[in-house]
């Protein structure tokens, strides 16, 4: 496809010109798994195998590497990082596992200054918070216990209301950071995820809203003709019958 006679949009593309692509496509698979549609999975799965080979060819044709090479590169990383599969070390627990497998990474990447610098700056917010969190975590800076976690919560919301009567744009926004920040470290003490929490969020909030749309269709009225309370029964109503 990016050969002379090829496509002239795959001959245009770059791997700048393709990141939104592999990002979608990530999220299409995301999206294909939490729905548990397997035929989606499968097609997903090829669409984000495709994003791989077409950034290998572009490697390729710089002469960096090929897709051999990046097969060659995870194969022989998992290897290395499973001694316990592939050679003669004990690793008896999962924890044992993460714990040589963090070790492991440590000494391939010694260049890096900070624990943190492993942590892709792409990443969506909440998973990179939740990340970074966990890499602090790991060498101690954290609090002891989840209740001292609620009292730094309890002292950023006031920070925040405060924030709001000085009508500071840029403190709101930074206090309004600062409280989704601690949000993330309460997600990691209950062993949630905060991206997969807030999705169920948004999921939900989007049935409930589907039904308050249907309700307003069933009535022969735009959403724009009814009152918030009018929108509130019937979201009130969802909520009764799990939408």
């Amino acid at each position: 496809m990016r050969g002379p006679e090829g496509c002239p949009w795959d001959r245009e593309q770059t791997r700048e010109s393709l990141k939104p692509f592999l990002i979608e496509e990530l999220y299409e698979l995301i999206d294909a798994i939490d729905d548990n549609d397997m035929e989606g999975v499968k097609e997903e799965l090829g669409d984000l195998l495709f994003q791989i080979v077409i950034h290998s060819q572009l490697s390729k044709e710089q002469g960096v590497f090929d897709i051999n090479e990046v097969i060659d590169g995870i194969s022989r990383k998992m290897v290395r990082r499973h001694p316990h599969v592939f050679a003669d070390k004990e690793l008896k627990t999962s924890s044992d596992v993460v714990r040589h497998w963090e070790e492991h990474k440590e000494c391939e990447q010694k260049s890096r200054k900070s624990v943190l610098d492993r942590i892709p700056g792409a990443l969506p917010a909440l998973s990179r918070a939740q990340r970074l969190q966990e890499k602090a975590s790991e060498v101690g800076f954290d609090w002891d216990n989840i209740e001292d976690v609620l009292k730094k919560l309890d002292e950023e919301i006031a920070e925040f209301k405060s924030a709001l009567k000085d009508r500071s744009h840029d403190e709101i926004e930074g206090e309004l950071g600062d409280m989704l920040f601690v949000m993330v470290r309460l997600s990691n003490f209950m062993n949630v995820d905060p991206e997969n929490a807030l999705r169920r969020t948004i999921d939900k909030f989007i049935r409930r809203f589907n039904y308050i749309e249907a309700g307003a269709s069933a009535q022969g009225r735009k959403l724009t003709e009814m009152t918030l309370d009018e929108m509130s029964v019937l979201w009130e109503r969802a909520k009764e019958e799990n939408e």
